[in-house]
């Protein structure tokens, strides 16, 4: 079990841009961004929350436990 996000398919479906678009307007480095959705690594509670209010979903609309 572990925690994935949707966070490309989000940016890709509904947003149309790349990730360094989409970096600017979330205020997030792409770096950290980056590591964020390739679910290297998770993020710290502020970058989740942060990210989910500036796409003004839950975050269990973006994040999820997978089997």
């Amino acid at each position: 079990m572990g925690v994935k996000n949707k966070l490309k398919e989000i940016r890709m479906k509904d947003y149309m841009m790349n990730q360094k678009e989409f970096c600017n307007m979330l205020k997030i480095s792409q770096s950290t961004y980056s590591s964020i959705e390739s679910n290297k690594i998770q993020g710290n509670i502020e970058n989740i929350l942060s990210i989910a209010r500036a796409l003004n979903r839950k975050v269990e609309e973006i994040w999820y436990l997978e089997d």
